[in-house]
């Protein structure tokens, strides 16, 4: 017999196993009401170690502990069950009087049927009613008796998807602490057969090379071996460029997860506290008016003050490093319309939000807005930025001062949103005698400059005319961060670039739709992307030359001192920074500012609330004097790395050298977008610094064979392809120049089917390649066709320019690249006939078009000597023909945009062109190694000397 209050304290512990029950289930737990209403109702669910002792209408709970005596209770229990009627069964309530909206086994919400159906409750069993929520009726069926606990009847399978659970507290709280961001890898339906072909491919090209090494052509040993190095160079280079991409992976985030995790005030913050979002700076790098127009400067720089992004968590920093008042009064302007454009921007939610990009789109700007005052808002708005434009440009006049009491809209409604991004204004000392380091070292003085007033924890990265396209991007990014663990070791988030003002056809391949959307998306899969240069957001704390964090070991099995090489580890010295010495060792790090040495220690950023606004802004002053860097470790381990004229390749080379990862994001809607250079000259000088940046890193103290212990294997491969591809010049110029396929001895069946195998598995790669990557086959042909191009002028330069510098000291010239806005139908505002027709003098011009009439004329001479020789000559010539043609097919968008809309090639390009032309034909017909000369007959066959 069991006393009431024991009998009430095991009820109660009953009932706590019960909810625990549901809730493993994928149940809420009841309230104290409902759990009330079941305890006092008695409906109770037998469980697993427990027997119910069935009193009339009440149930008690037996302890199981006796072994012996557990076997017999059980089928004591189970015999009662048989025989005894459940507690709802032995005095049912009718089904009229039952509510059917609670569960009678959970005392959850029964609720709707479908998600669709909203009014129609889920009925289990359609003998009785029974009102069974679909949660419990799902188990029962996957886990139970299948039978109605009513009417006993078998249930019958239902159709159709259960509903979504209510939106409660509990669960958006559980919902927020879901994962921000998911690794995708791609199908194995198409890596499987792209990897397959990659292996066929290094099999044909294992027994092309073989074949060629092991017959030589004695004719024509010099050339013949000109082609051989070639080729095995060709192979090289491929192998270093196809191996990174052998895991590619996307990802997807989740932005609602994100806005639960920190933008909800009821579910996580209190009213009045500031948003969890971290804080982020934006560096925008300009340096020369003339060619970065201050009206592309000020459209980026109003895309970034009207991002979505709480106004208190974003700052934006302009680096002038020219110097140049236009831009100063210009980025005046701008801060003065953004008072106007940022609050239009999110309240009305449009995308683009840089103006210029905004009103010029071709798309019907009244999709999906319902607001009565857009049209009315957007033609005001127009109107003010064509005044806005008109001022940038001519600088006549200051804009108009805000009112006191804010801005209001043509209804008189406030305007949402009139609290904006900080803006600041840098231009640092120049003098001369010091080594400025372009722009790294503008960019380093940006880093010290935001440490000392805003110390936001990330850093986005843009360049002038790269506005933000996307008004969630720096949301996309903040997903892959603030997702613990593996957003501790991500040190960047680059972003794919896309550009506007493009000509139709990409004639100069200027999206690098290749390189962004197959080789980054490879890369992602092994230690991450490489850094590009902009688009990119970074950890402060891996700039400032920080090792990732370690995940924690467990500590060694202390022993004795006989055995040296156990025990515990040796506590290395606290020093603020990797590898100790305290303070002194911060100050050599860092620099001689007590303001910024004391932001580097803020791991969660900010800045100590007791500095006082004029203090930061002299230690501002400060760090941006040209020798603060002297005898730090700036440029070298610390901030964008000097020694090449690519700081971004060297930069993210030495953060994963430290062991950190980097991230890939490519939303659906791209993040940013910029301006290229859209004609000819403009290309190929931007290709040359980057080729010559390469060769640089090659030769440099960062060469990626030897350098950084952390790299992974693969991802040291792609390094090496990136600084040793400017090399591929030179075996692609003999190629160009030369026939090599006539430096192969007669044809025979066995080459030609190592020459086909080899064909096929290079078309099978490509489109298998072109199948995972979604890349376009018009994208893929005009990247080859730049190759050449750029291989043979460009590449070819700056390997020329590498070896000056390494052998004669001769330092390379830093060259802006022109920018202007565009549209996507032309070029810098002019359409098909503006800037893509534009000739601009450069050397780089010379050796393509020399190659040209080069292969033009042998072409000609070559059917010429055909005709004339009959009829067994022209087996061997279409194997000439073949590779003179395949040189014109891949120059062909040069010679388009050197002819220009005149449809005329300029008179000092013709004049070198046919020059060089003239003497390479001259010295081929001299030294022709194809002519057999006849040197007399064998003296051994015929025993006469003739």
């Amino acid at each position: 017999m069991f006393t009431a209050r024991e009998r009430e304290r095991e009820e109660g512990r009953g009932a706590t196993k019960a909810r625990k029950r549901a809730s493993s289930r994928g149940h809420r737990k009841p309230s104290e009401e409902e759990d009330g209403s079941e305890r006092r109702a008695g409906h109770r669910i037998p469980r697993e170690n427990e027997l119910v002792l069935i009193r009339g209408h009440g149930e008690v709970l037996l302890p199981t502990h006796p072994v012996h005596f557990s076997i017999v209770l059980w089928v004591a229990f189970l015999l009662l069950r048989r025989l005894t009627p459940p507690p709802w069964l032995q005095n049912p309530p009718p089904v009229a009087a039952r509510s059917g909206r609670v569960c009678e086994i959970c005392g959850e919400q029964v609720g709707p049927a479908a998600a669709a159906e909203e009014g129609d409750l889920f009925v289990a069993c359609n003998e009785c009613a029974f009102p069974v929520c679909r949660p419990c009726y799902e188990y029962e069926r996957r886990e139970g008796n299948q039978v109605c606990p009513h009417c006993k009847t078998r249930y019958r399978r239902l159709k159709g998807p259960p509903p979504p659970p209510p939106a409660t507290a509990t669960s958006l709280r559980r919902r927020g602490r879901q994962a921000l961001s998911r690794k995708v890898p791609m199908a194995s339906s198409k890596v499987n057969p792209y990897r397959m072909a990659i292996v066929l491919r290094l099999v044909a090209l294992g027994f092309f090379l073989r074949h060629r090494m092991l017959n030589p052509a004695p004719d024509a040993a010099g050339l013949w071996l000109t082609s051989v190095v070639c080729e095995v160079w060709f192979a090289v280079s491929w192998i270093l460029d196809q191996f990174p991409k052998w895991f590619p992976v996307d990802r997807e985030t989740y932005l609602d997860r994100l806005s639960l995790r920190c933008d909800l005030r009821y579910l996580w913050r209190r009213e009045g506290e500031p948003s969890r979002l971290a804080a982020v700076d934006v560096f925008v790098s300009t340096v020369d008016p003339l060619k970065e127009p201050p009206l592309v400067t000020a459209n980026t720089v109003l895309s970034v003050l009207a991002v979505d992004y709480p106004a208190d968590r974003i700052s934006c920093f302009v680096s002038d490093d020219g110097a140049a008042m236009l831009t100063f009064e210009s980025l005046a302007e701008t801060a003065e319309f953004a008072r106007r454009w940022v609050p239009f921007c999110k309240r009305f939610a449009v995308e683009p939000r840089a103006p210029e990009m905004y009103f010029s789109q071709k798309v019907d700007f009244l999709k999906d807005k319902v607001h009565p005052a857009f049209v009315k808002e957007r033609r005001a708005m127009k109107r003010e930025y064509e005044e806005f434009k008109v001022r940038v440009n001519a600088l006549v006049a200051k804009a108009m001062r805000a009112p006191p009491e804010g801005r209001t809209m043509k209804d008189g409604t406030p305007w949402p949103g009139n609290n904006l991004p900080r803006l600041v204004y840098v231009s640092r000392e120049k003098r001369p005698g010091f080594d400025h380091h372009k722009k790294a070292g503008a960019m380093n003085a940006l880093i010290r400059v935001s440490g000392v007033l805003t110390n936001a924890p990330f850093v986005l990265n843009l360049d002038c005319d790269h506005y933000v396209n996307n008004s969630k991007a720096i949301r996309e990014a903040m997903c892959f961060f603030m997702d613990p663990p593996a957003g501790r070791k991500v040190c960047f988030v680059q972003f794919p670039q896309r550009f506007d003002g493009i000509d139709r056809h990409d004639r100069y391949a200027n999206r690098n739709t290749v390189f962004f959307d197959i080789n980054m998306k490879g890369l992602d899969g092994i230690q991450g992307p490489a850094y590009v240069g902009t688009g990119c957001v970074f950890r402060r704390r891996a700039l400032y030359g920080h090792p990732p964090p370690e995940r924690p070991r467990r500590p060694r099995m202390v022993t004795c001192d006989c055995l040296p090489g156990f025990g515990r580890r040796k506590k290395k010295p606290d020093g603020g920074v990797a590898g100790g010495g305290g303070e002194m060792n911060i100050e050599r790090r860092f620099g001689l500012s007590p303001a910024f040495l004391t932001s580097t220690l803020m791991d969660e950023g900010g800045v100590p609330p007791c500095s006082a606004p004029a203090a930061l802004l002299r230690e501002a002053i400060h760090v941006l004097s040209c020798a603060y860097e002297d005898k730090t470790e700036w440029g070298s381990e610390v901030g964008w790395i000097y020694g090449s004229i690519t700081e971004d390749i060297l930069t993210g080379f030495k953060m994963h050298c430290r062991g950190w990862r980097s991230v890939y994001c490519n939303p659906r809607r791209a993040a940013f977008k910029g301006s290229a250079p859209v004609n000819l000259s403009d290309r190929l000088v931007q290709v040359l610094r980057w080729a010559l940046g390469s060769v640089e890193i090659l030769f440099g103290r960062h060469n990626p064979l030897w350098y950084g212990r952390r790299l992974k294997a693969l991802q040291r491969v792609a390094y090496v392809n990136t600084a040793v591809y400017p090399f591929t010049s030179l075996p692609l110029l003999a190629y160009c120049a030369l026939p090599p396929f006539a430096c192969s001895p007669a044809s025979s069946s066995c080459r030609r089917l190592v020459f086909i195998g080899l064909f096929a598995s290079i078309v099978a790669t490509g489109v298998l390649e072109l199948r995972w990557s979604g890349v376009s086959v018009e994208e893929w042909w005009r990247n080859e066709q730049f190759w050449v191009i750029g291989g043979v002028s460009a590449h070819l330069a700056a390997v020329a320019q590498g070896l000056l510098k390494v052998v004669a000291g001769v330092e390379t010239r830093f060259t802006v690249t022109s920018k202007a806005a565009g549209t996507e139908d032309g070029g810098g505002g002019g359409g098909e006939g503006g800037e893509l027709y534009a000739f601009k003098w450069t050397a780089l011009l010379i050796p393509p078009a020399s190659l040209l009439v080069a292969n033009l004329i042998g072409v000609v001479a070559g059917v010429a000597e055909a005709l004339a020789s009959g009829y067994q000559s022209w087996g061997p010539l279409f194997g000439k023909l073949f590779f003179a043609f395949w040189v014109v097919v891949h120059l062909y968008p040069f010679l388009k945009g050197l002819m220009g809309r005149e449809k005329k090639i300029p008179t000092i390009v013709v004049i070198w062109s046919v020059l060089l032309a003239s003497i390479f034909s001259l010295l081929w017909v001299r030294i022709d190694p194809f002519v057999i000369r006849a040197t007399g007959p064998d003296v051994r066959q015929c025993g006469i000397n003739c």
